[in-house]
């Protein structure tokens, strides 16, 4: 039986087989947890906390980094600084160069 159920890409029915294709589709349906998500920092690291996103916070950012890498200001009016910005702000647990 076994031998025909793999010649013809038939999953096999013995209850053995049966429960675990049971186990594994459940597993597979289990939610995710949101911990991914989320970074823990241990008492004392408060130093390592980021700063959550704000409009100022990036701009002081932006700024910092034009002018300790001596950027023309027409820096981030180039189509492909626009472009990095625009994918780092989808990633979703930061990003490394």
């Amino acid at each position: 039986y076994l031998k025909w159920c793999k010649a013809k890409n038939f999953d096999s029915m013995l209850p053995d087989d049966a429960k675990q294709r049971r186990a594994l589709a459940h597993e597979a349906l289990k939610q995710t947890q949101v911990d991914d998500h989320f970074t823990t920092v241990a008492p004392g690291d408060d130093h390592k906390k980021l700063d959550p996103f704000s409009q100022a916070l990036f701009k002081e950012a932006a700024i910092q980094w034009l002018v300790e890498t001596d950027q023309p200001i027409s820096a981030f009016e180039h189509p492909t600084f626009q472009h990095m910005i625009s994918v780092a702000a989808r990633a979703t647990k930061g990003v490394e160069i």
